[in-house]
């Protein structure tokens, strides 16, 4: 089967990938630099030397230019929109905007009227927010949220339920916020994780939110695509809900460090949220407080057990291999990785 994927340089995308061809499909990507494609994949086992001509074609483009989309999706057998912004950098609101709303619908478009039997679009439960009684289900209707980039995704999850609604065949998945190792672009999740470790987030919000592992993700999307996933056309990707005490918790127990952290009731902090994205639209350097990951935690928004698409591996399994994983990349001290420094060193 041949598999059109967007975003396949990106954490969810690369994952993804990596479990299509493991499937034996081959796939085609669509990405603005083809020299982002072997650090992306190579990391994850894909053989690099069969890109454009092997197992992985490369289609060189945007998802916002309808020709290289076109491309793209031509005599594919499924398609798989991962293609995303995913930041609560106030910096990246205006793309964010475009790419995930205009892009899905670039693609989504594209693919129906190439006749693809089967799409698969990767949302996010954040979309959803905030959720009635602070419960996920797959009949939960499109949020509202009051955050640029869950904002994003919510009008791109619109554009994916009007596709639904009128018969194409779009499955929508809603992953939780995702670690693991092997992030291409060090995105928000693993940036969050690794300032905790270096000391840069003392404070913390109350609240909680669904977390999951990159390579559980990954794995039901190659069961979508593949046709041998879960009945029904949305699904939450496996994930634990976590409360930011029982993620700090969590960390401690992965690292033996005690980092010390103070928690603050998510709402009381949002006004210094809302500060912070002011001041990161001119201030150079990243700032850890970000208003929508103060909102997310405020909206503290559970998986239903029965929309859950699978408890996915243990938390713990996915926290010490991320700390591996930043402690082999150079992206943290030994100190800072504590006892998973020590599992690394004797695993090699």
């Amino acid at each position: 089967m041949l598999v059109s994927v967007t975003g396949g340089s990106g954490f969810v995308g690369a994952h993804t990938v990596a479990a299509l061809l493991r499937a034996g499909h081959r796939v085609r990507l669509l990405v603005r630099d083809e020299s982002t494609v072997e650090s992306a994949l190579g990391p994850l086992g894909v053989d690099t030397g069969a890109v454009d001509g092997g197992a992985v074609d490369i289609v060189t483009g945007d998802v916002l230019d309808r020709f290289s989309v076109d491309r793209l999706v031509r005599g594919a057998d499924a398609v798989l929109h991962a293609a995303s912004v995913y930041s609560f950098d106030s910096r990246a609101h205006r793309e964010m905007g475009r790419t995930n709303v205009a892009g899905t619908e670039q693609v989504l478009d594209a693919a129906r009227r190439a006749g693809t039997g089967r799409v698969v679009y990767v949302s996010s439960f954040g979309a959803l927010l905030p959720a009635r009684g602070g419960v996920l289900a797959q009949d939960s209707p499109v949020g509202r949220p009051r955050e640029a980039y869950l904002a994003a995704k919510a009008a791109a999850e619109r554009v994916a339920r009007a596709h639904q609604e009128s018969g194409a065949p779009v499955t929508i998945t809603y992953p939780p916020a995702l670690l693991g190792p092997h992030d291409p672009k060090r995105g928000d999740q693993v940036t969050r994780l690794r300032n905790t470790l270096r000391g840069l987030m003392p404070v913390w919000p109350t609240g909680g939110l669904p977390v999951g592992d990159v390579r559980d993700t990954a794995a039901l999307h190659a069961a979508l695509v593949g046709g041998e996933g879960p009945a029904g056309n949305r699904h939450f990707g496996p994930g634990h809900y976590l409360t930011t005490r029982q993620y700090v918790a969590a960390l401690r127990e992965t690292t033996g460090r005690a980092l010390p952290t103070v928690y603050v009731p998510a709402r009381a902090m949002l006004p210094l949220g809302v500060l912070t994205g002011l001041a990161q639209r001119v201030w150079p350097w990243h700032i850890p407080a970000e208003y929508g990951a103060i909102y997310t935690c405020a909206c503290a928004a559970r998986v239903d057990e029965r929309a859950a698409g699978g408890v996915g591996r243990p938390v713990g399994e996915t926290f010490a291999d991320t700390v591996r994983w930043l402690r082999g990349e150079g992206l943290i001290s030994a100190r800072a990785a504590g006892h998973a420094a020590t599992g690394l060193r004797r695993a090699a």
